[in-house]
C-alpha cells in the first residue's frame, strides 16, 4: 500500500534545520567486528527478551512516552527505516528531543526514501511511529535474541552498525491473502551503559524491490 506524502508543513528555515541537524547525534562510526557477544545465561536473555517487549507492547498501544527511560541516556535512539542502517542518514532522537517531538507532533521529519516509489517519507514522530513502525503487527511475532532469518533481498547490517550490541529480533510472518508479501520486521537494538542495558536502535524491514 502506498503511503501517503504531505507537503513539510513548517517553514522552509525550520524545515532544513530539523531535516539536516535538527535531531542528529554524535554519529557512531561503521565498524566490522565480530558478531555480538551472546547472552551467556537463560537469566539473561528473558531479561532482554522482556525489556524487548515492554517496548513493543508499548508501541503498539501507543504509549510512545513509555519508551523513554528505555532510550540510552548519552546515544539516544537511531530510527532506520529498512534492514540496512545508514549511520550518517537515519534520523537519531535523544531522550529529550524524542519526548519533545512527541509534544510538538505537527513538527515533519524527512526519515528516508520509500523504496520503489521514488517518493521522501516525511512524517511527525507519532505518525512515523504508528504507521511505519506499525508495532501491532509484532503482537504475536517470532522473538530470537541475536538471530536473524534470511528474509527479503535487503543487507541486513546491523551487527556492523551496532558492534557488540545486542539485537531482539520480531517477525511477522505476513498474510495468506498476500502470500506473506507483506511480511515485517523489527530490530531493537540494546547497548550496556553504567550496568544497564538501554535502547538504541529501532530497525525496521520489510519487501523491497
Amino acid at each position: 500500500m502506498k503511503l501517503p506524502i504531505y507537503p513539510l508543513a513548517i517553514s522552509g528555515g525550520l524545515a532544513l534545520l530539523l531535516s539536516v541537524v535538527g535531531c542528529q547525534s554524535v554519529t557512531i562510526p561503521p565498524v566490522i567486528s565480530n558478531p555480538p557477544t551472546q547472552p551467556t545465561t537463560p537469566d539473561s536473555q528473558q531479561t532482554i527478551t522482556q525489556q524487548a517487549m515492554h517496548i513493543q507492547r508499548a508501541l503498539a498501544n501507543n504509549d510512545y512516552a513509555g519508551i523513554i527511560n528505555d532510550i540510552h541516556p548519552t546515544k539516544g535512539v537511531r530510527f532506520s527505516m529498512y534492514a540496512y542502517v545508514h549511520l550518517n542518514k537515519d534520523k537519531v532522537f535523544s531522550r529529550a528531543q524524542f519526548a519533545q517531538y512527541l509534544r510538538e507532533s505537527k513538527i515533519r521529519f524527512t526519515w528516508g526514501e520509500i523504496d520503489g516509489a521514488g517518493e521522501t517519507y516525511i512524517e511527525p514522530l507519532p505518525v512515523y511511529l504508528d504507521n511505519w513502525i506499525d508495532a501491532k503487527k509484532f503482537d504475536n511475532a517470532r522473538v530470537t535474541v541475536n538471530k536473524f532469518e534470511t528474509r527479503g533481498n535487503m543487507i541486513n547490517n546491523v551487527l556492523e552498525a551496532y558492534p557488540g550490541a545486542d539485537v531482539v529480533d520480531f517477525v511477522y510472518s505476513g498474510s495468506d491473502k498476500y502470500d506473506g508479501m507483506d511480511w515485517r520486521g523489527m530490530r531493537l537494538v540494546f547497548e550496556n551503559y553504567q550496568g544497564k542495558r538501554y535502547l538504541v536502535g529501532i530497525v525496521n524491514d520489510r519487501w523491497t524491490v
